[in-house]
């Protein structure tokens, strides 16, 4: 079910209030309820997919059992039959056929024709992040970083969660299952500030992102006869685009949440606002990057190892995280210009240089933070473009294209410019609000008639402005 559709919007209201009115005064049915209206939101796409989902939860659940009552070997051979059963299972649907069409055109080139056939496997909504929510559970509970439960109601819907399920925040369960144990009242000043955060997340998806979508596809999809300035410009849409589809889903995730009196963790902090490309990862889909870091990196040994292995760690933690996102070479790269970008900052000890916020306690930057935003900004829509091509001819024909003697022409459809006035208003708002937790945190306004102008003039540009029902990007991944 997507956000964005007249099925939740339906949906929404009636589990709300069933919720809050007739399974409120019991937590543990609270939280069957939860499980069942869960499933019933995955399963509205594909119910055949609950079955996986069913089984990564049980394997999790079993296995983080039999992890916390053995000792020695056999803690270690639990987890870590757990993490190759659960990794196996996202590896078959994910990159099967992947690697055997890889397989295919690597004999190709030394003149050996394979006759090998995919499976053309459906990949389900979301098993990425599922997944690796399950994950975090195993292997907290065997560093005894997280008791596990026997209540298997609360850690199937710990797992399963709604309005993350899909598309993240990936939490852990550190912080997040031990909500499903207290009680839960409703909170008034929660849920309207909840209510905020949706609006802004549909805002971002429905006329940021949706409206760039329109230009970007039929850019990407001409790129070999449109000018370098239309490509320019496909660049940089792609990058708000996918901003505003992906941190939009986690607006209205989190919103969501909290109007069920649970927090779930932040996601995005205004990556384009940062100042190098180090502070652009602390910033961007934070749950992914601190899991990687806290699963992998450290454990490789982070940067408190010899150059080489800092620099080994660096490629590996991007690879996978390229690998991750897709079955994909274009994933792949773009995660690899992501590490070359990375590596010159944490050999030279400057990838925690800032930590803070831009232009604390001033309205506008410097122009040496100005310069240091557009300098980030640019180094990252170039490996966006690397992220939403076809495969790694196109993006390469792609950029070669931009260095153009058409750079200076006249883009061919003027009509890009429509978009422009709700990129500056997106970004003016978030500059304003950048030190709080969303863009319409706007509690602060004393004037109710002033706040309530804004929340109205903003579901007015949604419903005038927004364009059609699109998937969110990261449901592919």
């Amino acid at each position: 079910m997507l956000f964005n559709s007249i099925e939740f919007l339906i949906f929404l209201p009636v589990v709300f209030l069933l919720y809050w009115f007739v399974f409120n005064r019991n937590l543990k049915l609270q939280n069957f309820f939860l499980l069942v209206i869960s499933y019933v939101f995955y399963g509205w796409w594909d119910w055949r997919f609950l079955l996986l989902i069913f089984f990564t939860s049980m394997c999790s659940y079993v296995f983080g059992l039999q992890i916390d009552k053995n000792k020695r070997w056999k803690r270690r051979f639990y987890s870590g039959l757990n993490i190759a059963i659960n990794i196996g299972v996202l590896g078959f649907f994910k990159y099967f056929d992947f690697f055997i069409e890889s397989f295919i055109e690597a004999f190709s080139l030394v003149g050996i024709h394979l006759h090998a056939r995919t499976l053309a496997i459906v990949l389900p909504v979301g098993i990425s992040f599922y997944t690796f929510q399950a994950l975090s559970y195993t292997i907290d509970v065997y560093n005894r970083k997280v008791t596990p439960t026997q209540d298997i109601i609360a850690f199937f819907a710990y797992v399963s969660f709604f309005p993350q399920l899909v598309a993240g925040p990936i939490e852990r369960a550190t912080h997040f299952l031990p909500q499903f144990f207290k009680k839960r009242n409703f909170n008034y000043t929660q849920a309207v500030d909840g209510m905020r955060q949706i609006l802004w997340g549909f805002f971002k998806k429905v006329v940021v992102a949706d409206n760039c979508a329109t230009y970007v596809d039929y850019i990407f999809e001409n790129h070999e006869i449109l000018p370098a300035s239309s490509l320019i410009i496909g660049g940089i849409y792609f990058a708000f685009q996918i901003y505003g589809d992906f941190s939009g889903y986690s607006d209205i995730a989190i919103g969501t949440a909290r109007l069920f009196g649970f927090n779930l963790m932040r996601n995005f902090n205004y990556p384009y606002f940062s100042r190098n490309i180090a502070e652009f990862w602390r910033r961007w889909h934070i749950s992914l990057t601190t899991w990687f870091r806290d699963y992998l990196y450290i454990p490789l040994g982070g940067s408190r190892v010899s150059r080489p292995k800092v620099i080994r760690n660096v490629i590996i933690i991007f690879l996978v995280s390229g690998f991750w996102h897709g079955a994909n070479w274009t994933y792949i790269f773009w995660g690899l210009l992501n590490a070359i970008y990375f590596l010159p900052l944490i050999l030279l000890h400057k990838n925690r240089k800032y930590t803070n916020t831009v232009a604390q306690g001033r309205i506008l930057p410097n122009l040496k933070e100005s310069f240091q935003m557009l300098t980030t900004f640019a180094i990252t829509c170039i490996a966006w473009i690397f992220f939403r091509a076809d495969n790694l001819p196109d993006a390469i024909e792609y950029l070669s294209n931009i260095w153009s003697k058409t750079i200076f022409s006249t883009p061919i459809d003027s009509g890009f410019m429509v978009v422009i006035p709700f990129i500056l208003l997106m970004l003016i708002i978030e500059w304003l609000n950048r030190f709080k937790q969303h863009g319409m945190e706007i509690s602060s306004i004393k004037h109710q008639a002033i706040r309530w102008t804004i929340y109205a003039s903003i579901v007015v540009i949604i419903f005038t402005w927004g364009a059609s029902q699109q998937t969110f990007i990261y449901f592919q991944f």
